[in-house]
């Protein structure tokens, strides 16, 4: 835990299980949090707003991120509206297109002179990248979140396409750039090896943080011992 405390790139807890939420914000190495349909609709969560305002009630002191559902732009810009009303600390999560692939750089334009805090979400090219950057050059702080765990599901390094992304942003330091659906902890060694300001980590990785710097000798003596002992707890016979 020590080793994540000197990493620069900031973690950000990502799920939407509010008491899971309320126990990462005790966690000095979480500076802020995202949420999406997706891990509300697996946590239970039934109404959308309540959620959210109960999360902020929780959550005051670090950027929260909730998402627009509409898949028209029009209604995406009146949520997005509706959404940053809800607290100082709240970021709107807009896909880089609807379910149709039309752009949502229209969208970004008509928010930016609002102050409405975006963030971006669903990125996987530079072409997106360089549009919601153009887009957002004047606006209020917002994040571009590239999905870099599904670019390298794909067999595809995305460690240029980050590296690349954070000289696009470089001219806008208003815009953050987030490591977003990482796989593993090695993501966040190399989120910040390349100054990635932000990266969102689930539960079940941010459980693993403890592990970053760990002797190699001695988790192999763990493994071994791992095996050693849930052959003994089946009772295993040769």
């Amino acid at each position: 835990m020590n080793a994540a405390l000197s990493l620069r790139t900031r973690i950000f807890a990502d799920g939407a299980d509010l008491e899971g939420m309320r126990e990462a914000a005790r966690n000095p190495l979480i500076q802020g949090f995202t949420t999406n349909p997706t891990l509300m609709r697996k946590a239970g969560v039934a109404d959308y707003e309540a959620f959210a305002r109960a999360a902020i009630a929780a959550i005051p002191d670090r950027p929260i991120s909730f998402e627009v559902f509409s898949d028209e732009l029009a209604e995406m810009e009146a949520q997005a509206r509706l959404i940053a009303g809800w607290g100082p600390n709240v970021y709107v999560k807009l896909p880089i297109t609807n379910t149709r692939g039309e752009s949502i750089i229209p969208v970004l334009r008509a928010l930016a002179p609002h102050g409405v805090k975006c963030n971006v979400t669903a990125i996987m090219t530079l072409a997106q990248l360089r549009a919601a950057s153009d887009a957002l050059a004047d606006a209020a702080p917002s994040c571009l979140s590239i999905f870099a765990g599904r670019i390298a599901d794909t067999g595809v390094d995305p460690l240029p396409l980050m590296r690349a992304a954070l000289e696009i942003m470089a001219p806008r330091p208003q815009q953050e750039l987030i490591w977003a659906s990482p796989r593993e902890v090695l993501n966040l060694v190399q989120a910040d090896s390349i100054g990635c300001h932000i990266i969102t980590m689930t539960a079940d990785l941010l459980a693993k943080l403890g592990g970053i710097g760990k002797d190699l000798e001695r988790f192999s003596l763990e493994t071994v011992q791992m095996f050693r002992n849930d052959a003994l707890a089946a009772g295993f016979r040769l």
